[in-house]
C-alpha cells in the first residue's frame, strides 16, 4: 500500500487483523435479514428442512434479468456494448415468472429493453470494469464480511462499487451513504484488489439515476462496527438455538408492513396479521 494509505482507510483503522479467534462469516444479505426480522433469518438460513417459501415475484425476476443482461453486456468488448445489443440481451435472459399475465410481462420486457438501451448509450468508453459479479471478502477481528459485487469500475487510481437497482423508487445519495452492503463491499473490494475504494454507487435502471457517495475512514468504520454487532447477535442466537434454546425467544418476529411481501409469511402468524399479502407483481417500477 502507498504511504498515504493510513490517511484513508487501512486495515488497522477498521480493525482488520488475522485474529486467532473464530470469526463469524457474514454477507450483507444475511446481516440485512437478521436486522429486518430474526425469525425470517432463522427460517431462511438455519431451519432444516427449510420451510416452504412463496412463489416467484415479478420484481425479483425483473431484477435478475437486468443483472444477467448487464453482466453479458460488459463481457463484450467496449465497441460492441451498443444500445441495440443491450436490448437484445434482455430478450436472451427474459423470464415471465411472477408477472400478473402475459400482457404485463410483455410491457415490462419492453421497458427493460429501453432501460438497458439507454444505459448502454450513456456508458463512458474510458471506464472499464475490473470485476463483474466479483466475489470479495475482508476480515476484521470479529467477522469475515463477503459478498458478490455487481460491478467494480476503475476510475483513475481508484475503484468504485456499482450496484444495479430496478425497484419502484429512485435512490438518493443518502441511500448510497446509508447502505451497509455497499460500505462492506467497498471495504472488501479494497482488501481483495489492493486498490483504494471509497466511492459507492446505486445505478437505478428505470430512472437512469446514479446515486453516489464517497465514504471516509470514519463512515466505513461505523458500518463495519454495525456489521460486527449484528453478526455477534445472530451468531449468539444460533449457538443458543443449537444448544436447545427456544426458537421463538431467540429469533422473535418483527412485524412490519414489509411482511406483506415476505416469502416465509405462511409460517408466521404475526407477519400475516401485520400486513395483507402483496400480489407477486407489487414493487415493480411504475
Amino acid at each position: 500500500m502507498g504511504g498515504d494509505y493510513r490517511a484513508r482507510v487501512d486495515g488497522a483503522q477498521l480493525g482488520f487483523d488475522f485474529a486467532t479467534t473464530r470469526l463469524v462469516r457474514v454477507t450483507p444479505s444475511r446481516l440485512g435479514t437478521w436486522d429486518d426480522c430474526p425469525r425470517r433469518y432463522r427460517m431462511t438460513y438455519l431451519d432444516r428442512p427449510a420451510p416452504s417459501r412463496g412463489g416467484a415475484r415479478a420484481g425479483s425476476t425483473l431484477g435478475a434479468v437486468v443483472h444477467l443482461a448487464l453482466r453479458a453486456l460488459f463481457d463484450l468488448p467496449p465497441a460492441e456494448r451498443t444500445p441495440r445489443t443491450a436490448a437484445r440481451l434482455v430478450d436472451r435472459y427474459w423470464s415471465s415468472e411472477g408477472f400478473r399475465d402475459a400482457d404485463q410481462a410483455a410491457d415490462y420486457r419492453e421497458r427493460a429493453r429501453g432501460w438497458l438501451a439507454e444505459y448502454a448509450a450513456e456508458l463512458d468508453p474510458e471506464v472499464e470494469p475490473v470485476g463483474l459479479e466479483r466475489w470479495v471478502s475482508a476480515a476484521t477481528d470479529r467477522i469475515v464480511a463477503e459478498g458478490r459485487v455487481d460491478r467494480i469500475d476503475r476510475r483513475g487510481a481508484e475503484l468504485v462499487v456499482v450496484d444495479y437497482k430496478t425497484g419502484r423508487r429512485a435512490p438518493t445519495p443518502a441511500d448510497a451513504r446509508a447502505s451497509r452492503a455497499l460500505a462492506l463491499y467497498a471495504v472488501a473490494v479494497e482488501r481483495t484488489l489492493h486498490r483504494e475504494c471509497t466511492q459507492v454507487e446505486l445505478h437505478h435502471l428505470p430512472s437512469g439515476t446514479v446515486a453516489a457517495w464517497r465514504h471516509d475512514a470514519a463512515s466505513l468504520r461505523e458500518h463495519v462496527a454495525r456489521a460486527e454487532a449484528s453478526a455477534a447477535e445472530l451468531d449468539s442466537a444460533a449457538g443458543e438455538l443449537a444448544a436447545g434454546g427456544n426458537a421463538d425467544v431467540l429469533f422473535p418476529p418483527r412485524p412490519a408492513p414489509r411482511c406483506g411481501g415476505c416469502d416465509v409469511r405462511r409460517h408466521c402468524p404475526e407477519g400475516r396479521a401485520a400486513a395483507p399479502e402483496e400480489v407477486p407483481w407489487a414493487g415493480l417500477a411504475p
